[in-house]
């Protein structure tokens, strides 16, 4: 039976990156999925409000998906001090934290080999250091490197990479990556 999923997320890449994630987890689990993303911009603050007001909605109308997705960058904050903020306790269904510490295009350079797979030429896994920019400019320029433009940044690739992606080997190098997946994968698991 199809489960559905709404989905919240700070921008186009959380979108992308985590949407492909959901997809390839589900695909593994063999739980076929609906994403809906209700939101997917405008950063953090917007989301913890606007998942409030969903809450609030879910209640009055009586209609909730089956799981809720929330994915914001923990921004050198931390994975628990970020986690707090969301406010998960509020949810009448089981909600997922994506929270990369510390952005989320960092998760699509932990596998060389699926960025290879991907591109065509791979690239290092890169260090964990707290720099708005930094990773987004390494996205790009491992893209550049693979000999390709990026017109969105390199996140329109999300879906070849993680497709490609060994999870493990990721979720061992990012523990924020780890706890997502590992989240998701429970509740999946209670959904089967």
């Amino acid at each position: 039976m199809l489960k559905s999923i709404a989905a919240f997320g700070e921008d186009f890449a959380h979108r992308e990156i985590v949407g492909a994630l959901i997809r390839r987890v589900a695909k593994e689990s063999k739980l076929p999925v609906e994403v809906k993303w209700r939101s997917a911009r405008r950063g953090h603050g917007k989301i913890v409000n606007e998942l409030r007001e969903y809450f609030r909605d879910i209640k009055e109308e009586g209609a909730s998906p089956d799981l809720i997705a929330v994915a914001t960058d923990a921004n050198c904050k931390g994975l628990n001090d970020r986690a707090r903020e969301i406010p998960t306790q509020l949810s009448p269904v089981t909600a997922v934290l994506a929270i990369p510490d510390p952005h989320v295009e960092r998760w699509l350079l932990l596998d060389g080999a699926a960025f290879k797979e991907a591109l065509g030429e791979g690239c290092r896994a890169p260090d964990q250091k707290c720099d708005r920019s930094r990773y987004k400019q390494e996205l790009i320029h491992a893209v550049q490197r693979a000999g390709v433009n990026p017109n969105f940044g390199g996140i329109e690739f999300a879906n070849d990479i993680i497709d490609a992606m060994d999870l493990s080997r990721a979720a061992t190098i990012d523990p924020s990556m780890k706890r997502f997946l590992d989240a998701l994968r429970m509740a999946f698991r209670r959904e089967t």
